[in-house]
C-alpha cells in the first residue's frame, strides 16, 4: 500500500466543523495488475493552550455525529467512484 507523504495529497476531504475525513487513493500491484484502493483518515483539530492548532484522533461523544457524517461521505465517494471506475472500464 502507497505511505501517505506530503506530497500526496488526498483523493477527497470532507468536514464538519473541526472534524474531518480525508479519502487516500492506494495503488498496488496484484496478480500482475494494477489494483486501487481506498484508505480513510479522520481527526479533529483542536487549539492548544499556545494557541496553536494540533491533530487528535481522539473523540468525545458529542463529535461522534459529525464523525459519524464525514465518514458516511467517505465511504459515499468511496463506493461511487469505484462503481464509476469499474463502470469505465467495462467497454460498452
Amino acid at each position: 500500500m502507497a505511505q501517505q507523504n506530503d506530497k500526496q495529497k488526498p483523493e477527497a476531504e470532507f468536514r464538519a466543523g473541526l472534524i474531518s475525513a480525508s479519502v487516500w487513493r492506494n495503488e498496488m500491484q496484484q496478480d500482475g495488475q494494477t489494483v486501487v484502493r481506498y484508505s480513510i483518515r479522520s481527526q479533529k483539530r483542536y487549539r492548544k493552550d499556545d494557541g496553536s492548532y494540533a491533530d487528535t484522533e481522539t473523540y468525545f461523544p458529542e463529535d461522534l455525529p459529525k464523525l459519524i457524517l464525514v465518514l458516511q461521505k467517505s465511504y459515499e465517494f468511496t463506493t461511487l467512484k469505484e462503481r464509476k471506475d469499474r463502470d469505465e472500464a467495462v467497454p460498452v
